[in-house]
């Protein structure tokens, strides 16, 4: 017998353990959606937890604090300023009272959430982006640029919006055949990776709308696909087998002849949604009905993509909401965190690492993205990338509150790299009464909450 065979792998995630929260810490009587589109129907943020949830005559979605819990109440307010069912919503990476929802109604809206959440319902958003001819189904913020929404739908249609000036900057429209499942972009924000029902994986410059690779047949079965840009610049993908098994890949983009590892998994019928924590470089699978979720480390010896270990529950889930990390409870070692949908209820899922010291763990938290932009909208559309701004995460996040900072023209904090305290340095400060007083030149109230994107005091509708 061979002693390598008792070898182990090492990796400080190899004991990652999943952890439901108990039940008088989930949301309870939440009517989720129960549309037919494979999306997560939740999105989650620091501050905020949305989930998408059944509305009659419309499209409407929840908006509730991150910490809220228990029973919540039928005269609960909502955002429901859509004429058709909600399919998707995604909180703005750079500002965390921003968020974006996608309808069957064919527009896109963006709203501004208060502090503290909703004190009534909200029909008016910031802005409505009208672009599409059918149904849209997919948002991706840019990571890094300010103000950069990627939106796709039924038409085949990749558009991308500077949400500031409510304008359409680039179309993609004769990449994809047919429908389109899943859109990601890399770190820097300089190219997506598309997948589509012609089970094609595309790599695409949004700027020039060129399909820059195309790899046939990802994976060989019929059901939907899900495709992830890492952030050393691979792609993982996740589909079905001829036989109709699920399946796990990684790609180089280098070289997409043949994929770098695959991995079957099981012959369920839902849909494997990814969930990609670049600090760890782990890889999440929650399958939509499934009663259980699956975690992988992806790294640089083969085989590339490690099994960790799967957490297993009673209760189907309807979809999830991935906490971004600047959420997650440091002192309790928590590294990632999500929120499980059911029928009626909402439940925390916490992935932990057990360690005993009560010192913060820096080799479980590298520096993460920051809530700072690295470049404006019009220097991302000028041509220019970035990597994202990283923040420390030693003694704990505190989000600051939101401030009414005209996106139009402000400037990125480009000293943010600080750890994420409370008041930011006295430069910093005089930077924001500088932006401050230049955007009050423009025409700029402060009674005006929704002021954030556009200088008037009016919701603004763009067609193109």
């Amino acid at each position: 017998m061979s002693f390598r065979r008792g070898v182990v792998r090492q990796s400080k995630f190899r004991h990652v353990f999943a952890q439901a929260w108990k039940a008088e810490h989930c949301i309870d009587d939440v009517r989720v959606s129960r549309v037919t589109w494979d999306g997560p129907l939740c999105a989650v943020n620091p501050k905020f937890t949305a989930v998408i949830i059944e509305s009659g005559g419309g499209g409407a979605f929840l908006v509730l604090p991150l910490n809220k819990s228990g029973r919540i109440d039928q005269a609960t307010p909502t955002v429901c300023g859509h004429a058709a069912p909600v399919l998707d919503v995604q909180w703005c990476p750079h500002d965390d009272n921003v968020i974006a929802s996608a309808s069957e109604d064919c527009t896109v809206k963006v709203w501004q959430i208060p502090d503290g959440g909703l004190t009534g319902p909200m029909t008016e958003p910031v802005v409505t982006l009208e672009g599409h001819s059918k149904r849209v189904g997919i948002l991706a913020w840019h990571p890094t640029a300010f103000n950069i929404l990627l939106t796709a739908g039924c038409d085949n249609l990749v558009c991308v919006w500077d949400v500031g000036t409510g304008e359409l900057v680039y179309q993609i429209a004769d990449a994809h055949p047919d429908l389109i499942y899943s859109v990601s972009w890399n770190r820097e924000g300089s190219a997506i990776c598309t997948v589509c029902k012609d089970k094609a994986l595309r790599v695409i410059d949004p700027r020039r709308g060129t399909v820059l690779k195309v790899k046939e047949k990802v994976h060989d079965g019929t059901r939907p696909m899900r495709a992830v840009f890492l952030s050393d610049g691979k792609i993982l993908t996740t589909g079905f087998s001829r036989m109709s098994e699920r399946q796990l890949a990684l790609w180089d983009t280098m070289d997409m002849s043949e994929p770098m590892a695959v991995q079957e998994m099981d012959t369920s019928n839902g849909v494997l949604l990814p969930y990609y924590d670049p600090d760890t470089s782990m890889v999440y699978l929650c399958g939509k009905g499934d009663c259980t979720i699956r975690y992988f480390e992806v790294t640089d010896e083969s085989p590339y993509v490690h099994f960790l270990s799967l957490y297993s529950s009673k209760e189907p889930q309807r979809g999830a909401g991935f906490l971004s990390k600047r959420g997650v409870d440091v002192n309790k070692c928590e590294i990632a965190r999500f929120y499980k949908l059911h029928e009626r209820k909402v439940e925390p899922i916490s992935m932990t690492v057990p360690r005993k010291s009560d010192l913060f763990q820096g080799d479980l938290y590298p520096d993460t993205a920051s809530v700072e932009p690295s470049l404006l909208a019009e220097d991302w559309i000028a041509g220019q990338d970035a990597p994202p701004l990283l923040v420390s995460l030693s003694g704990g996040y505190v989000g600051a509150p939101s401030k009414n900072r005209d996106t139009l023209r402000n400037k990125p904090k480009l000293s943010s790299q600080g750890s994420g305290t409370d008041s930011p340095p006295v430069p910093q400060q005089a930077a924001m009464v500088t932006r401050e007083v230049r955007m009050g030149v423009g025409g700029y109230s402060s009674r005006h909450s929704r002021g954030v994107f556009i200088s008037a005091n009016r919701s603004k509708t763009f067609c193109n």
